[in-house]
């Protein structure tokens, strides 16, 4: 009933400045729906890193899909990190674009992840004599003018939409934007890392119980 007032209050006084009008939609987003959103959003988000994470280890092994579900963390909490500021000083709103900018960033991060992922393992083939930082480092150096490129043309398209789009979806554009330029550099400075540096720590622990064992990911 106080939200019906508020809306006839509000209605009454945009008709006072501009002239009669006929409202195309109405839409109450209260702190029930609010929250409401908030839950579903992050059960959505849990599931999909659930099911990645299963896909990842059962495809490259325990230490790969653990490393790329930390990456895909840290870009899920960077996006609603800047969000959660810019909706603090400029009252951006989360709804339910924005949950489905989430889930596409996640799609795109693990994808993003994989590719390198993928390369890592064909070079632990190739270049079988060298340590794992290495291959490590050529697979990055092999996938990344792929991985920039890719993120520059989606970028461009996003920057178009955010600058000269319509207000309705320019929330939902940045947070994909975001998304895009973090996830390009979490596979490569997190993901990759993540499993130099825990290859680097199994290694030395098994040096000091006389066990030398390298870190193995699933084959094809």
């Amino acid at each position: 009933m106080a939200q019906g007032t508020e809306f006839a209050d509000l209605q009454d006084e945009l008709e006072g400045i501009f002239g009669p009008g006929d409202p195309q939609s109405v839409r109450t987003v209260g702190p029930i729906i609010g929250a409401e959103l908030i839950r579903t959003s992050a059960i959505l988000i849990i599931i999909g890193e659930l099911f990645l994470l299963g896909y990842l280890w059962m495809r490259f092994g325990f230490r790969f899909g653990t490393a790329a579900i930390v990456a895909l963390l840290h870009d899920v909490i960077l996006v609603v990190g800047t969000f959660a500021i810019l909706g603090f000083f400029f009252n951006v709103e989360f709804d339910a674009l924005f949950v489905t900018a989430l889930l596409t960033i996640i799609a795109f991060s693990v994808h993003d992840t994989i590719v390198v992922f993928d390369r890592i393992r064909e070079n632990r083939i190739r270049h079988a004599g060298e340590s794992f930082g290495a291959i490590v480092n050529h697979s990055i150096l092999q996938t990344m003018s792929r991985s920039i490129i890719t993120a520059i043309t989606v970028a461009v398209t996003l920057g178009a939409l955010v600058l000269l789009g319509p207000p309705t979806i320019r929330t939902f554009g940045l947070a994909l934007l975001l998304g895009v330029v973090s996830g390009t550099y979490s596979s490569i400075f997190n993901a990759a890392q993540i499993l130099v540096a825990w290859n680097d720590w199994d290694a030395r622990r098994r040096s000091r119980s006389g066990v030398a064992k390298p870190v193995r990911s699933a084959s094809r």
